[in-house]
């Protein structure tokens, strides 16, 4: 796989975004208005539409297994993972304590491994703090009173409760007859509902976790600089459109999830702000749907635990999707 180490492509991309925006003074039109975003579920709130995730919602989510066949949405995670620059990571293995040879007179060996990267690489959440508008994050948190180097003081990754809900897989490349989906290309409303349309789904429902497979993850190894330089994604309508059904996560098999190059008038991940920042939706990349299109899984019992770094924006992730 190849990895964003280059951010030229990437910034060139949102700088023609920044330059359109301004020239036609709609850019970041929330951000200018309204910085703050009060959590629907009280000030306390830290876990956004999570909350609809009810032990009822997974008792109903469970009922969709019907095969019991279990589906990996992670990538392998190594020093070639896609990656938004300047986002590296490389593991290191070692046998601590061992220079002189086996521990002991049961000649115990071990190994050990060290990771010195960023935690937003391959397979990934991005949490609620990850992204915000202005300087102020989800349920009206700014910056400068929870961030702080050694990690976030609220909205850390630690705060993500167990989730098991039900998902629903929308094939773009079906419905745009084109595999991979062009870059640049929107998913709005109209666009998801004639996914569902087509995928005989009937619904999209509060606590739902979204899944957009548009195999553009194709791309890597094969035409690099293409996949570095945009994808097709969610749009701002369609952003606001399923944070209206009060989806819990939106994810996809790309990288960054919303499209690239950006719609007119839209913001510098403006898709991001209204998920994270307004609405309290988790995103979820590079996620691999490609075998659930295959078995035409389109809904599913998922579930995730990501790990529980105090103050950590994001989690390296291996979500589990069953039928």
């Amino acid at each position: 796989m190849t990895i964003l180490r280059k951010p030229s492509r990437l910034l060139a991309v949102l700088a023609l975004t920044a330059s359109v925006a301004s020239l036609t003074g709609v850019a970041h039109a929330q951000a200018q208005t309204q910085d703050c975003f009060p959590s629907k579920f009280g000030p306390n709130d830290q876990i956004g539409n999570l909350n609809y995730v009810t032990p009822q919602k997974t008792l109903e989510a469970s009922k969709l297994i019907k095969t019991g066949k279990s589906y990996r949405l992670g990538i392998e995670t190594n020093r070639n993972t896609p990656a938004y620059a300047p986002r590296t990571f490389e593991l290191t293995v070692v046998q601590p304590g061992q220079e002189n040879g086996p521990i002991g007179p049961s000649r115990t060996t071990y190994n050990d491994d060290i990771i010195n990267g960023w935690v937003g690489i391959g397979s990934q959440l991005d949490g609620l703090g990850h992204l915000g508008i202005n300087g102020v994050y989800y349920n009206c948190n700014r910056a400068t009173d929870f961030v702080r180097k050694e990690g976030l003081q609220k909205l850390g990754i630690e705060t993500v409760p167990p989730i098991a809900t039900r998902a629903v897989l929308l094939d773009m490349t079906a419905y745009f007859n084109a595999n991979p989906v062009k870059e640049g290309t929107a998913f709005n409303r109209a666009e998801i509902e004639g996914a569902m349309k087509k995928q005989g789904i009937k619904s999209i429902e509060k606590g739902d976790v979204v899944l957009f497979y548009t195999g553009w993850s194709k791309l890597v190894g094969q035409d690099n600089a293409r996949y570095n330089a945009g994808e097709p994604g969610l749009g701002v309508e369609g952003a606001r459109y399923l944070a209206s059904l009060g989806v819990a996560m939106i994810g996809s098999d790309s990288w960054g999830l919303e499209v690239l190059p950006a719609e007119p008038n839209a913001g510098v991940f403006e898709v991001h702000q209204i998920l994270l920042a307004i609405n309290g939706i988790y995103i979820l990349e590079n996620m691999n749907t490609e075998e659930m299109v295959r078995d035409q899984a389109w809904e599913s019992f998922f579930t995730l635990g990501p790990s529980r770094i105090t103050g950590a924006v994001q989690a390296i992730i291996n979500p589990i999707a069953i039928r």
